[in-house]
């Protein structure tokens, strides 16, 4: 590892922050961290340096609500020209009681998806991601079904409910939290994380050979800010549950790991989506089988309903123009 180079979202605190320092121990040359603020990034980079006591943290802003500040990390990132083979895209929410749309028209939980395929995509169009480069998106356990609290949408049925068998705007409504669509949060999120499973599928069939892509679910881990828009029945009473149930917490630094672990695996599980066994959550993770995450279909439409969304596809030069 000692000439790799990571990038990491939402480094500031929790598991972007713990997967960070996990990088540089084990031996990365670089690990790019990043946050909305640079003041507030560049104080995570010298706080990791004296944990660490390694001089590797390379501080860059980068708001994934903003395409502005996207493209001008993208930028920055083409002028260094150094490819990256670690790109850990970890940033994330849980959405709060009140509905929060972005200024580009996006459901909070769902905006760092668009935010990470502006990302990943520039970097790929720019040749900033090594032949045998690695991409992990955080998911979570909702996707996979059978978690308290949490319900995921069934897109093939609301779909044809609503728009005439049409997932892909089916899926832009639920990114949108638009028409027919009810806000709940804790719906919201398992829908958030759903569609980085199907999108992190169709985004495998696209990469060159030698590169993968995995989805993976950190586990639970609250002792984080992940949760700190989450409503008050999640917060005071679900998290405080779980945390004294032997096995559903582990701390960011084990939950951390389990990127890093992703990190290491083949092209063969590209594509997969990765999260405790079925009733559970910390422990090994595995590949999810269950038949809703592979659906090809849906796959397709969430890929579609994100470049649509972000106005930004692998096989169109011309739509993000930091890069081209």
């Amino acid at each position: 590892m000692e000439n790799s180079i990571a990038l990491v979202t939402g480094t500031t605190s929790g598991l972007g922050y713990a997967a960070a320092r996990l990088l540089a121990i084990k031996g990365y040359s670089q690990v790019i961290v990043t946050g909305r603020s640079l003041a507030g990034v560049q104080e995570t980079a010298a706080q990791l340096a004296a944990e660490t006591t390694r001089k590797v943290f390379t501080p860059f802003e980068l708001d994934l609500d903003k395409p502005l500040s996207v493209q001008s990390a993208l930028a920055a990132l083409v002028k260094r020209g150094r490819p990256i083979d670690f790109l850990l895209l970890n940033a994330g929410m849980v959405p709060g009681k009140a509905r929060v749309i972005t200024a580009e028209g996006i459901e909070a939980s769902q905006a760092p998806l668009i935010g990470h395929h502006q990302l990943t995509v520039g970097l790929l169009r720019a040749n900033l991601l090594s032949p045998n480069a690695r991409i992990v998106i955080a998911s979570a356990e909702p996707a996979r079904g059978g978690v308290p609290m949490f319900k995921y949408t069934n897109v093939p049925a609301f779909a044809a409910k609503y728009f005439r068998d049409d997932q892909t705007a089916a899926v832009e409504a639920l990114i949108r939290n638009g028409p027919n669509v009810t806000y709940a949060p804790n719906n919201a999120y398992a829908d958030a994380k759903l569609i980085v499973a199907w999108w992190v599928a169709a985004l495998a069939r696209r990469l060159p050979s030698g590169m993968a892509v995995y989805a993976v679910s950190p586990g639970a881990s609250n002792a984080t800010n992940v949760a700190r828009n989450a409503g008050p029945l999640l917060k005071y009473l679900m998290i405080p549950i779980v945390n004294l149930i032997p096995g559903m917490n582990q701390t960011p630094e084990t939950a951390a790991g389990r990127y890093l672990q992703a990190s290491e695996f083949g092209t063969d599980v590209s594509g997969e989506f990765f999260a405790s066994a079925k009733g559970k959550f910390s422990g090994p993770m595995e590949v999810q089988r269950q038949p809703h995450l592979h659906n090809r279909a849906s796959q397709e439409s969430a890929w579609q309903a994100v470049v649509k969304v972000s106005g930004i596809d692998l096989s169109n030069p011309s739509s993000l123009s930091a890069v081209s």
